[in-house]
């Protein structure tokens, strides 16, 4: 490719994916998770002693994760399929299988919104607390009802997508 006369040719155009709701919540918990560690790390070898409240907060945060991650792969259709029979079908069989297995998703994640948000009021009324922090349960079970609308909210975006 040569350059227009008398100036440079323009730089190759980088395509750059858009930054997605998941991958500043995934971003951040690994900071958050690394510093954790980090700090519990240098507190035990320099004094002996050991921050309880990290595990708690590490296990919570690695089940956030976990939503999250759930949430980006179904955004980018990247979830686990196994299609060594779905592959066989012709395309209108393809596409009717696609639809019928994401709309299992989001029947399964809408039962998890419904039964996560009745623990969650559960956690809410009963004034439990977490055993590390002795916080309010309820902020950690809050997460599951959250984060499992936002996986139904990524999955009716496939379904609504066409061929995607």
């Amino acid at each position: 490719m040569s350059a227009p006369e008398g100036g440079a040719a323009p730089p190759p155009r980088v395509e750059r994916p858009a930054l997605r709701l998941e991958d500043a919540l995934a971003a951040l918990i690994m900071a958050v998770l690394c510093v954790i560690t980090l700090v519990n790390v240098l507190t035990r070898y320099f004094t002996n002693a050991s921050f309880a409240f990290t595990e708690e907060v590490s296990v919570y945060l690695v089940v956030v994760m976990t939503f999250v991650g759930a949430a980006g792969a179904f955004a980018r259709g990247h979830h686990l399929a196994i299609t060594f029979l779905v592959d066989r079908l012709p395309a209108r069989g393809r596409a009717v299988q696609r639809v019928f297995a994401l709309g299992c998703g989001v029947v399964m994640f809408g039962v998890l919104v419904w039964w996560g948000g009745l623990m969650w009021w559960d956690d809410f009324q009963s004034g439990l607390t977490s055993p590390g922090l002795g916080v309010p349960q309820w902020w950690y079970t809050a997460a599951v009802p959250v984060l499992s609308a936002l996986i139904v909210v990524r999955l009716l975006q496939r379904i609504a997508r066409p061929g995607g």
